[in-house]
């Protein structure tokens, strides 16, 4: 490719909800966590390695059966969303908040996968995190 010479369409879009193909034998529920695996297709959110959080799934998934990528799902890259958390307190609220698995998050966690920050305490179960900062 060459440097431009013109003017380039870009093809903007707002990326607040994106299409990702997801991973073979798996299944993504509305409103989980998830992550792009290391190959890059979609996968329900869990602490493990090399794992990048994808955002939080608008809509649910079935590819247990297909192929990788045979199957696209929308995410969404913004907002702010209600996740089990065991033992929360009100000084939670501020910390970081890691993948434990497709629907906890905790303020630790093994492999340290971000997915938010905690902006309210809304039980001592549950808790709101921003994902804005912490998808890829």
């Amino acid at each position: 490719m060459s440097v431009l010479s013109t003017d380039n369409n870009a093809k903007r879009k707002d990326g607040k909800l994106i299409n990702c193909k997801v991973v073979t034998a798996d299944i993504v529920y509305k409103d989980s966590l998830v992550c792009n695996n290391t190959s890059g297709y979609l996968a329900p959110g869990a602490d493990t390695a090399n794992y990048r959080f994808a955002g939080v799934a608008y809509e649910n998934g079935d590819n247990a059966s297909g192929a990788d990528g045979a199957i696209s799902i929308r995410i969404q890259k913004t907002g702010s969303f209600v996740f089990a958390k065991a033992s929360a307190v009100q000084g939670d609220v501020g910390a970081a908040a890691y993948i434990l698995d497709d629907q906890t998050v905790g303020t630790t966690s093994t492999n340290g996968i971000l997915c938010g920050y905690i902006v309210e305490l809304i039980s001592s179960s549950q808790v709101r995190v921003r994902i804005d900062g912490a998808v890829r």
